[in-house]
């Protein structure tokens, strides 16, 4: 389903990641852009942007990095599942 006015923020980030797989025009639709990619864009990249996130282009949202991204710390685990 489309969204009727366009998303920000995390709604849009949200969004976006679903659609991604999509392709870029599918994504702006259902993001609720219509058919303006350069505004969904801009409107992605600030939302990202303002939340540490760094994307290039739509399909940044499809990989683990943006995981990594946004946890800005270090894992600790133990070695192994007997070890600790």
């Amino acid at each position: 389903m489309s969204a009727v006015t366009p998303l920000n923020g995390a709604e849009l980030i949200d969004c976006a990641r679903a659609s991604a797989s999509q392709g870029l025009l599918a994504a702006t639709q259902q993001c609720g852009y219509g058919d303006d990619t350069m505004k969904f864009t801009a409107a992605l990249k600030e939302a990202c942007q303002s939340r540490g996130i760094h994307v290039e282009q739509l399909s940044d949202l499809l990989t683990d990095r943006l995981s990594a991204q946004r946890s800005g710390g270090v894992e600790i685990a133990p070695d192994s599942n007997s070890n600790l």
